[in-house]
């Protein structure tokens, strides 16, 4: 009797473990950044073309390779941009204080369809948060890391990974994302006029050729 009570402890300690965690990686975990309203989004994406614009100018003798940093808010503005999620009418809507919509963009054959996503620096960690579908359901994702370049592509090592608000040790999905990545290496090569990039105190610093 006692066997069969402890066994049904355990059964019932086990299902209550699962639903949480079913509940977690389903939860909305806190975004990794505010969404920006529609005028301050076209801002930064035009900020962001005339920064990246300034590595196109030829270096003068003698001087440095030309340096220009980029703000959270610039960069997930151009990704938006990029993606068509920036409507073209932004500046007619930005009176009415809506904010960035986020809708569904083409994907390749065979690519998990991301249907919005966040990134902000930290530090020298970038953030970066997006909505997918797993298993038929919408889940979040959050991947925390370090940012860099090697050899003239961009490198990513993972600090932190979490599915809905469940935490994910990274040891367990390390090896699978550098896979994934060294498929996509074509995706990771730096514009011809970029000789590196980092982030550092909470900026996207990106260095000329």
């Amino acid at each position: 009797m006692k066997k069969w009570k402890l066994d049904r402890i355990i059964s019932v300690a086990t299902l209550v473990t699962s639903v949480m965690a079913l509940y977690l990686v389903l939860k909305r975990p806190a975004p990794v950044a505010p969404p920006q309203p529609v005028s301050a989004a076209v801002a930064n994406a035009q900020s962001f073309q005339e920064k990246v614009q300034q590595l196109d100018q030829p270096k003068a003798p003698g001087q440095p390779p030309a340096e220009v940093r980029l703000t959270s808010d610039e960069v997930g503005a151009a990704l938006a941009q990029a993606a068509g999620q920036l409507p073209l009418a932004a500046a007619a809507q930005s009176a009415s204080g809506s904010s960035l919509s986020s809708p569904d963009a083409p994907i390749a054959p065979g690519q998990p369809e991301v249907k919005d996503y966040q990134v902000s620096f930290d530090g020298d960690v970038a953030h970066g948060q997006f909505l997918t579908q797993i298993a038929g359901k919408d889940v979040w994702v959050t991947l925390s890391g370090h940012l860099a370049s090697k050899d003239g592509y961009a490198t990513f090592d993972p600090t932190e990974f979490k599915v809905g608000d469940l935490s994910v040790p990274v040891s367990l999905v390390n090896d699978a994302l550098q896979k994934r990545l060294n498929e996509q290496r074509d995706r990771l090569k730096l514009p011809d006029n970029v000789g590196g990039m980092k982030v550092e105190n909470g900026e996207l610093v990106m260095t000329q050729k």
